[in-house]
C-alpha cells in the first residue's frame, strides 16, 4: 500500500457525455481555486466547466461521486470578466494579481434577474492574462450586447426615484459590463425629444429611458421620429414609418410602469438593466397617432373617455403628490361619470387561411384597393374606449389591459366599454385585478383590429360648457387621449394604425406567460 504522500491525486472526469457540439471544443484548460477548491477548468466558446481535484479512493472507484461535483455555467449567462487584484487603500491601479472574476446574470423567482460573481483564484500573471483574453474574446463575440448607451434620466418620475435608482442600481451595472453612457437628466417636458432630434445615434448603441410611462413614450416617439427625418420622410404624411435605427431600454421608475411590466413581467430596475446589458432584443409593434393633415405621435397603446379623462384630471393637479393625484383623479372622474359620444371606424385584422404566395397576392390586392369595403363602423355613447398594440401588463393588471394581443403580431386589442351604470362599470374594472374575465360583460366589446379611426361628437349649445368640464378638458374642447400615459388634446378625427415590429426594446417577451395565456383562451 503506497505512503500517503505517494498517492495519486485524481481530477473528476468533465465529459461523460455524447460527442461534443460545435462549440464545445475546449479552447483552454487549466487548474484554479474555486471556493477553497483547487479545479480542473475547461473553457469553450459556448460553456465554463470546472470539477473539483480530490485524492483518489483507495478502491480507484469515485468517478460517479466525482461526476456529481461538475459544475457548469454557460458563456451566454456571462456579462463580464475581470482581473482580481488586491490593492492597498488610494491604489487606483496596479496590485497584486489574485486571479479572475466572473460576472453572470441569474434568473430568479418571478422573472426576476440578479447577478452573480464566480471567483477563479490564481497567481500566476501569465495564466490569467491568457484566460482574460479567451473570456473577453468570447463575451465580444455575442450579438445585440451594447458598448456605448444613451441614457436619458426624468428626475420628475413618480416619487423623484429615478436618479437614485440610475445611479444606485443601474449604472454599476453598465460600468461593470464596460458599456459607455452619456445620461442627459431631462428638466422640462419634450427635453428627450428635442436632444433626440440633434444627437449622433450612430455613435451609440441603443438608448435607455429611466422613468414611467409617459417618458418611455417620449423616447419612443422621438427615436421613431428621427427615423423618419433621416429617412426623407413627409413627417405630415407617414403611412409606412421606417423602423428605429437602435434598441430602446426601459428602466422603470414610474407610477404604473406598463411597457417594463410587459417587456419583463416585473417592476425591476436590477432586471431591466440586465436585459439591456445581456443584449435581449425583443421586437414591438407600435402605432401611428394622426390626423387627416398631420402625424401626432409614436405610441404603444391610448385611451378616450374615463382612462383619458382620468389622466387630463390628474394633469391638472400637478401641485398634488403624485399617488394622491393620481386617487383623486380617479375617484372624481368616477363619480363624475359620463360617456364620450362617438363614431368609430375600424379595419378588422384579416387572417386568410390560404397558402403563403395567395396570402401575399389577396394583401397586396387588398393594399390597392385600400380595403374599403372591410371597414366597420359603431357609434353610440362609450365610457371608455382603449387601443392598444401590446397586453400593457401592470400591478393593477396582472394579466393586461388588453391580453388579447402580443408584442408583436401585428394587430392591435380594440376595447370598447359602451355606457352602463357606475355600479357594472365599477365591475368591469375590478375584474382587472382578478382572475375573472373582465370583458364577460354585455356593454363590452372587443375587436382584433388593424387600424381605428376615432371621431368625437363634441356637444354644442347649452351643454358644451357641462361637456367641456366633465371630460377635464380645455377651453377650446378638444377630446382628451391618454397615450402611454401622455395626455393628448385632439378634437378632429384621430386614425390609428399599427406599424409590425417597429422599434426593438430591449427585454423578453412574457406573451407566452401562462396566465395570459390562459386568459386569451376565455375570450
Amino acid at each position: 500500500r503506497a505512503a500517503p504522500q505517494e498517492r495519486r491525486r485524481r481530477v473528476a472526469p468533465l465529459a461523460a457525455a455524447p460527442p461534443a457540439r460545435a462549440g464545445d471544443e475546449p479552447l483552454l484548460r487549466g487548474i484554479f481555486e474555486i471556493g477553497k477548491r483547487s479545479c480542473d477548468v475547461v473553457l469553450s466558446a459556448r460553456r465554463l466547466r470546472w470539477s473539483p481535484i480530490l485524492p483518489e479512493s483507495p478502491t480507484g472507484d469515485s468517478s460517479v461521486a466525482l461526476q456529481a461535483q461538475e459544475e457548469i455555467v454557460e458563456m451566454k449567462d456571462v456579462f463580464s470578466v475581470k482581473l482580481k487584484r488586491r490593492r492597498f487603500a488610494g491604489q487606483k491601479k496596479g496590485g497584486t494579481l489574485l486571479g479572475i472574476t466572473i460576472f453572470k446574470c441569474l434568473k430568479k423567482e418571478e422573472n426576476k434577474l440578479t447577478d452573480c460573481a464566480i471567483h477563479l483564484n490564481n497567481l500566476s500573471e501569465d495564466h490569467c492574462q491568457s484566460w482574460f483574453r479567451q473570456l473577453k474574446e468570447i463575451l465580444n463575440g455575442f450579438p445585440n450586447r451594447p458598448k456605448s448607451l444613451k441614457v436619458f434620466v426624468n428626475p420628475s418620475s413618480h416619487k423623484r426615484e429615478a436618479a437614485h435608482i440610475y445611479y444606485e442600481k443601474v449604472a454599476p451595472l453598465f460600468k461593470l459590463a464596460d458599456i459607455k453612457t452619456d445620461v442627459t437628466v431631462t428638466e422640462y417636458e419634450g427635453h428627450a425629444l428635442s436632444v433626440l432630434k440633434e444627437c449622433e445615434l450612430q455613435a451609440f448603441d441603443g438608448v435607455v429611458c429611466v422613468g414611467g410611462d409617459g417618458s418611455v413614450s417620449e423616447v419612443a416617439h422621438g427615436l421613431l421620429l428621427r427615423a423618419q427625418i433621416n429617412a426623407g420622410k413627409d413627417r405630415d404624411c407617414i403611412s409606412k414609418p421606417v423602423r428605429a435605427p437602435i434598441p430602446l431600454g426601459v428602466i422603470p421608475a414610474g407610477t404604473t410602469n406598463i411597457l417594463a411590466h410587459t417587456l419583463y413581467g416585473i417592476k425591476h430596475a436590477v432586471t431591466a438593466a440586465l436585459h439591456i446589458v445581456m443584449g435581449h432584443i425583443q421586437a414591438v409593434d407600435v402605432c401611428t397617432f394622426s390626423t387627416p393633415s398631420k402625424l401626432l405621435r409614436f405610441g404603444f397603446s391610448a385611451m378616450v373617455g374615463f382612462g383619458a379623462r382620468t389622466l387630463a384630471l390628474a394633469e391638472k393637479h400637478r401641485w398634488m403628490p403624485s399617488s394622491q393625484r393620481k386617487d383623486f383623479a380617479f375617484i372624481k372622474t368616477l363619480a363624475d361619470l359620463k360617456p364620450e359620444e362617438c363614431e368609430l371606424s375600424f379595419l378588422p385584422l384579416q387572417i386568410p387561411q390560404e397558402d403563403a404566395h395567395e396570402k401575399d397576392r389577396k394583401k397586396k390586392e387588398r393594399t390597392k384597393k385600400g380595403s374599403k369595403d372591410q371597414w366597420q363602423k359603431i357609434q353610440g355613447h362609450f365610457l371608455n374606449v382603449s387601443i392598444m398594440a401590446i397586453p400593457c401588463l401592470c400591478s393593477m393588471a396582472p394579466r393586461g389591459l388588453a391580453p388579447n394581443t402580443r408584442l408583436n403580431n401585428g394587430s392591435m386589442a380594440l376595447i370598447v366599454v359602451r355606457n352602463t351604470s357606475r355600479t357594472e362599470f365599477v365591475k368591469h374594472l375590478k375584474r382587472y385585478t382578478s382572475a375573472e374575465n373582465q370583458f364577460n360583460f354585455p356593454f363590452v366589446e372587443t375587436y382584433t383590429v388593424q387600424e381605428v379611426k376615432v371621431q368625437p361628437r363634441l356637444k354644442s349649445g347649452p351643454d358644451a360648457k357641462e361637456n367641456m368640464c366633465l371630460n377635464a378638458a380645455s377651453a377650446e374642447g378638444n377630446c382628451p387621449w391618454n397615450i402611454d400615459g401622455d395626455l393628448m388634446k385632439e378634437a378632429s378625427e384621430v386614425h390609428v394604425r399599427v406599424h409590425p415590429e417597429l422599434i426593438d426594446l430591449y427585454g423578453v417577451n412574457t406573451d407566452d406567460l401562462e396566465s395570459s395565456q390562459a386568459m386569451c383562451n376565455c375570450i
